[in-house]
Order: C-alpha cells, then sequence, then structure tokens
C-alpha cells in the first residue's frame, strides 16, 4: 500500500517529494549506521515520506528516546499516524528550516543525530542554506547529521540541468563530511555523514 501512497504524492508533488520510490532497507541502514542512537535521548528525521527511514531509526533507538520527525506533506503526515503507533514518535507538520525553534518548543536543548531525506537539489539556494544551517545549529557537539542523494545528482541552474556539488554545499555547514554510495537502491545513492557543525551549537 506504501508504494501506491508515495507514487501518488511523487507524480502530485515530485518537487515535495523529490524521489520516485521509498527507500530501499540498504539505504536506511547507510543513513541509520553513522547515527549515535545508542544513546540518544532526541533524534531528528527531516522528509520522512512513507517511513522507510523512520522505521530503521525507531528500531535502534532507545526506548526512552523521542523522533521528532519534520513532514510537510498531510497525505504522508496521515499515514504515519495510521501507520506507525510508537509513542515515540512526534510528527511535526513544519518546514525543516524552523527544526531549531521546534527543537526547543519542545523543551529540548538540542539533537542527537539528524537524518535527513529533503531533496536538497530541488530547494532554493536560500532554503537550502537555512535548512542545512539550522539542522547543523541544532546537532550536540557529538551529534551526525545524515543526507542522502541520488547518485545523477541533477539540479537545476538557470534553466540547465548541472551536477549537484553535494559535499562542497555540505562543508559550507560541517568540518567533516564522509561519503559513501549504496548501489542497492532506486536510483543508485550517495550516503553522507556530517559531523563538527560550523554553527555554533545549542549545547
Amino acid at each position: 500500500m506504501h508504494l501506491t501512497t508515495f507514487a501518488m504524492q511523487a507524480l502530485a508533488d515530485f518537487r515535495t517529494v523529490g524521489a520516485v520510490a521509498p527507500s530501499s532497507r540498504y539505504l536506511t541502514r547507510a543513513m541509520v549506521d553513522p547515527l549515535p542512537l545508542q544513546h540518544a535521548q532526541v533524534v531528528v528525521e527531516l522528509g520522512c515520506g512513507t517511513g522507510a527511514l523512520t522505521r530503521m531509526l525507531l528500531s535502534q533507538m532507545p526506548r526512552k528516546a523521542v523522533l521528532l520527525a519534520f513532514e510537510i506533506n498531510p497525505r504522508f503526515s496521515r499515514y504515519l499516524k495510521e501507520k506507525i503507533s510508537d509513542p515515540r514518535l512526534v510528527l511535526i507538520n513544519a518546514s525543516a528550516e524552523t527544526v531549531q525553534e521546534e527543537v526547543r518548543r519542545r523543551g529540548y536543548e538540542h539533537a542527537d543525530a539528524v537524518a535527513s531525506s529533503l531533496a536538497l537539489t530541488l530547494m532554493s539556494d536560500r532554503l537550502r542554506d537555512a535548512i542545512l544551517s539550522a539542522s547543523a545549529g541544532v546537532l550536540h557537539r557529538a551529534g551526525v547529521f545524515t543526507q542522502y542523494l541520488y547518485l545523477h545528482g541533477l539540479q537545476w541552474q538557470q534553466g540547465r540541468p548541472a551536477l549537484f556539488p553535494g559535499a562542497r554545499v555540505l562543508h559550507q555547514h560541517f568540518r567533516s563530511v564522509e561519503r559513501t554510495i549504496v548501489w542497492r537502491n532506486f536510483p543508485p545513492a550517495y550516503i553522507y555523514a556530517c559531523r563538527g557543525a560550523l554553527r555554533t551549537p545549542l549545547s
């Protein structure tokens, strides 16, 4: 059922969904592995879709941790509420650029990990910079941010397709950016694990 839900939303609003299929288990595992989840108290997910990564995060988090999951697509939000009953999951219908405000508003000082499935290549430079800046700023000093980008990595510049410089963009916000490739996904994707936020963290 979630494949149908995902496909319908991708066709209706590809710019927001930014993918043609849910993430494979290989991609979600690669996104989760670098994150310090074993002792995490607050985890943030940006762009949940139909919850492939959400479920993986919940399976690895401590029982007393919380997952603040940002999803602006109302159909995806409804789907997640119906399909995932885990009390640790807090769905937030707000833009990812407000992540610092939303984390603080719920009484937390920082996040131990942030996992992003957002379509960075389809955003304006301003919005992308705001989201990455906020994500870096909300991280604990020992926190990790992960992001995946499809291997083709295309973005539009002045009406023409161009390769998206993922590592260079992420290096503007993090001191360390490590990249791996997941071939067993459709399409194949780069996984970026980022550490050492260049913005002043909350703690």
